[in-house]
């Protein structure tokens, strides 16, 4: 950023208040005493002069920017003072009060309160250079010079502006030109870490791979183990159920027959193989419908269901039917004898 200040211009003749250059002052104390400390912080100079001394950075060749050199007195003094008042004192390039002021001054070289207002902007310029010094911004440095070479070819800052602007731009272009002779090694470098980098991604990648492929193999083998037992229960009771059933058929080869009387048994006694769910009515799913129906049904000596009917149901009529037919569907162990029960089935549309 530039510098800024919101002191506003003279008129001709007209003369500056004592407060306003006693705020001048005191800004333009502040600066030096700043530049002061930035270059006491500096190296020591050495017994020679630097070779960028020999060499001062030249100018821009026209400080004032053709465009403003032809504006009258009269666009030149309304311009320098809105740019002063708006703080655009050396900068932008072509639209700043420095400019506006030495195009007037060339218009109007006796004009005191031109050359007023170029003696409050010089040290404020001198300040800006440095600062575009000191960031490596030499195109605007030696805009800026120039400018001050404009308003005072005598002003002392400028042989100190010319030797420092060089030095700066011989020690910019030494460096330079040292990244310039390490550039292949920087690129080497470079294509160095990528194949490293490449490696690394590809080792770590196939780390992964190899784990992955682990955990697979883990989860279907697990999978497996959990089938194969899920498949040894059912053949076990598959099997238990065609004893029973040799069991009881050899019993009643070897007693004579007796007709079969339903018996009342409690349902800890019924051992089931497949209770399927029902299946949820539609309607009832879609209007978030819940509720239960208790089923009376009986179980055949073989473990077959008979005679499924509803005994109570909430709300009626809803869940009625695919109660009674998911009950006909179940399957029990073979009781060995005809026994009636009830189950309370629920439907809850969040299960």
């Amino acid at each position: 950023m530039y510098p800024s200040s919101t002191v506003s211009p003279l008129a001709p003749g007209e003369a500056r208040p004592a407060h306003l250059r006693l705020a001048l002052g005191v800004l333009l104390v502040v600066a030096v005493s700043a530049c002061g400390k930035k270059e006491e912080a500096g190296p020591p100079a050495g017994p020679a002069e630097p070779a960028a001394a020999t060499q001062p950075a030249k100018p821009p060749a026209e400080a004032v920017s053709a465009q403003v050199a032809a504006l009258s007195p009269d666009d030149l003094r309304k311009k320098a003072t809105e740019a002063y008042q708006e703080s655009r004192l050396y900068a932008p390039a072509g639209d700043n009060a420095m400019e506006y002021y030495l195009a007037l001054r060339d218009k109007l070289p006796g004009d005191p309160g031109v050359s007023s207002a170029l003696t409050d902007l010089l040290p404020m310029t001198v300040i800006a250079t440095e600062q575009s010094r000191d960031r490596g911004d030499f195109e605007e440095a030696q805009r800026l010079y120039g400018l001050i070479e404009k308003a005072d070819k005598d002003h002392p800052a400028l042989s100190r502006l010319k030797t420092s602007i060089a030095a700066a731009q011989e020690n910019e272009a030494k460096r330079a030109e040292q990244q310039r002779l390490s550039a292949e090694e920087e690129a080497a470098r470079r294509v160095q870490l990528e194949k490293e980098r490449q490696a690394q991604q590809q080792q770590q990648q196939q780390q992964a791979a190899e784990q992955l492929a682990a955990q697979q193999a883990e989860a279907e083998a697990a999978s497996k183990r959990e089938a194969e037992q899920r498949a040894a229960e059912q053949r076990a009771a598959e099997q238990r159920a065609a004893e029973q059933r040799a069991a009881e058929q050899r019993a009643a080869q070897q007693a004579p027959a007796q007709p079969a009387e339903p018996r009342q048994v409690t349902a800890a006694e019924l051992r089931p193989i497949s209770t399927p769910a029902p299946r949820y009515p539609v309607n009832a799913l879609r209007a978030g419908r819940s509720g239960e129906v208790q089923v009376e049904f009986t179980v055949a000596p073989d473990g077959s269901v008979t005679n499924a009917r509803v005994v109570r149901a909430d709300p009626p009529r809803v869940f009625d039917r695919e109660a009674v037919a998911a009950v006909k569907r179940w399957r029990f162990e073979p009781p060995g004898a005809t026994v009636t029960t009830r189950r309370t089935i629920g439907f809850n549309p969040g299960q």
